[in-house]
């Protein structure tokens, strides 16, 4: 079962020789609440990261290189999706954006030598309002 509230959005990639443009968001898209700040993530081969769930925030993804492989699981719990997981892939050659809502626990790997995400958050980032956490479930990241 899908977790409710993810959305897998694909995007434009204008192909070019020098070099492809990803389209990422724009304040036209529908999925867009407001702006906190961007930031880029690198995550290197067989690497894990997370767990981190956002109070607030809607985190809005997409893989400027590489591939990254997500685990989502449904903290929500008013969600009819509660305790259920999901993984999902994103890269840049099938671009898109994934839409996170608040109340989910996320984590991340690669299994490319390097990747790169990016990550839209609608407020300004605050330890009081991300939760981290080794271990969700019977999962956990060393």
């Amino acid at each position: 079962m899908k977790i409710i509230g993810i959305k897998k959005i694909s995007v434009k990639c204008f192909k070019n020789d020098k070099g492809d443009l990803l389209k990422f968001v724009s304040n036209k898209n529908s999925y867009f609440k407001s702006f906190g700040e961007i930031y880029f993530n690198e995550i290197n081969y067989k690497k894990k990261k997370g767990w981190i769930k956002h109070k607030k925030n809607q985190c809005i993804f997409s893989v400027a290189y590489g591939e990254i492989n997500f685990k989502f699981i449904d903290d929500r719990k008013n969600s009819k999706t509660f305790g259920k997981e999901e993984n999902i892939i994103l890269n840049k050659n099938k671009h898109s954006v994934l839409i996170v809502p608040p109340g989910i626990w996320f984590s991340f790997t690669t299994t490319k030598k390097k990747s790169v995400l990016v990550n839209l958050i609608n407020n300004i980032h605050s330890n009081k309002e991300a939760i981290k956490n080794n271990k969700v479930k019977n999962y956990e990241i060393k």
